[in-house]
């Protein structure tokens, strides 16, 4: 790997006599580390801890992925070990309920992560700018199982129309990926002095955009996987003096080895790749002046926020019956999909609506096809399915695999007409028609394995992942 020259002689200032130390460290292997989806059942694995997550782990080496169907069922997440660091930011200052922003999302570690994190009747809205990317933050979400969330496609202007509305918002800012070197060779390419001060200034646009969108003595969890000062300390100083945020502490452990704010004396909190066994990784916690006042807040929206909601649509008991506790949850018709959201959050989600395109929220949990209605992939991820209400068909390896290709597959003749869940390790991977001599796959076209290729050493590789 060759350095960019003025990327070496900023960060030697930076760094001082550790620069060699950071340069090694960048030449060598990148970590990897996943977070295990304990709402699914996994509990614990025979592998090394990643100290400040209780549900992160190092692995040994990059495993096939693709291939492991319990990787497509929602089991872990891949997520570089450093920005796991947002659950000591959360466990330190988040201890009640909140609505929660997460305004750059895609591809969705971090929204798995707070889906995990946020106290009990919490609400995420797990937003990605891009379009394209929105709907992959979609599938990943989707894939983690928790109702509990709105995925959204909108700017940091429309967001901030939303005055007044989230207690939290984590921004993981576009930046210029100084962290992420030896992961994403593309990155060196990219990178300039004049690329940093572009990210530098989006980043204060952004957060201006969007900072009427957090309540009073609300949380902003501001983060970038970069080194230099421009995007790090000195944002978070403009985000201090011209917007009178206050920045908060987090406690650490000394052998965590994190660094502390280079040249400003408030706290933030670096990750150095060779001082901490991750990437480049920068984090702060910053407060809203004043106090929140939460009645206020949710009719910020003027008096439609006191109108009544259209009533909820009249949905056949049976289909109900596929949700556990289906009486917590709003049912609506929208097109032909069938949606259930927590009814606890209904107000918010009517705000929502109106100034962000909404890609899914809550769980959809069947498509209306003529008389019948069929079960969603989205229903069989989630983890308030009603795993009664359905037969289940384990699959083998092979068969898990083909499932997941969009293969045919063939059920035992005596498995009854009608839908079927199928499994793998007990873990739902989706439904397919049972019709007699033939099932139809009904795993999603657009979420299918395209590689044809099944790598032997597999039961090898990832047989730790299974540990109960």
């Amino acid at each position: 790997m060759i350095l960019p020259s003025q990327f070496i002689t900023r960060t030697k200032a930076l760094t001082g006599e550790a620069f060699p130390l950071l340069e090694s460290a960048l030449q060598a292997d990148a970590p990897v580390s996943i977070r295990i989806n304990r709402r699914k059942g996994i509990r614990a694995l025979q592998a090394e801890p990643v100290p400040w997550s209780d549900s992160g782990y190092y692995l040994p080496k990059r495993m096939p992925f693709t291939f492991d169907p319990l990787f497509h069922a929602g089991g872990y997440y891949v997520q570089e070990a450093s920005s796991m660091f947002l659950e000591q930011a959360v466990r330190a200052h988040i201890k009640e309920p909140v609505v929660c922003l997460d305004l750059c999302a895609a591809p969705g570690g971090k929204s798995t992560h707070l889906l995990d994190l946020l106290p009990r009747r919490s609400l995420l809205v797990s937003n990605e700018i891009i379009r394209s990317r929105s709907h992959i933050l979609a599938e990943n979400v989707t894939k983690w199982g928790n109702p509990a969330v709105i995925v959204t496609n909108g700017d940091p202007v429309k967001a901030g129309r939303l005055t007044h509305l989230f207690d939290v918002i984590v921004a993981d800012l576009p930046c210029s990926g100084e962290g992420m070197f030896r992961k994403d060779p593309n990155s060196i390419q990219e990178w300039s002095m004049d690329n940093v001060t572009f990210c530098a200034a989006r980043q204060r646009h952004i957060i201006h955009d969007v900072w009427n969108a957090l309540k009073p003595g609300g949380l902003f969890i501001y983060s970038t996987c970069t080194f230099n000062m421009e995007e790090n300390e000195e944002n978070i100083a403009h985000i201090l003096h011209t917007l009178g945020a206050e920045a908060l502490p987090i406690p650490v452990r000394e052998e965590w080895r994190i660094t502390g704010a280079l040249g400003k004396d408030f706290p933030a909190y670096r990750f150095f790749p060779h001082k901490t066994k991750g990437e480049g990784f920068f984090l702060a916690v910053l407060r809203k002046a004043g106090e929140g006042n939460e009645e206020e807040s949710l009719s910020a929206g003027g008096r439609r926020e006191r109108e009544k909601p259209a009533p909820a649509a009249v949905i056949p008991d049976e289909i109900r019956h596929w949700l556990q506790y289906p009486d917590r949850f709003r049912f609506d018709i929208l097109g032909e999909t069938i949606q259930a959201f927590p009814m606890m959050h209904e107000e918010a989600y009517r705000r929502i609506v109106r100034q962000l395109r909404v890609v899914t929220a809550g769980i959809a949990v069947g498509k209306v096809k003529g008389k019948d209605t069929c079960p969603t992939q989205a229903l069989a991820m989630s983890a308030v399915l009603n795993r009664k209400a359905f037969p289940s068909y384990g699959l083998n390896r092979e068969e898990a695999v083909g499932y997941l290709r969009k293969d045919a597959l063939v059920l035992p003749p005596e498995m009854k007409k009608g839908y079927v869940l199928t499994t793998y390790n007990d873990f739902p991977l989706g439904f397919v028609k049972q019709l007699g001599a033939r099932a139809n796959n009904l795993y999603p076209q657009e979420w299918r394995v395209r590689s044809p290729y099944l790598p032997p050493i597999y039961n090898e590789l990832l047989s730790f992942l299974y540990t109960e």
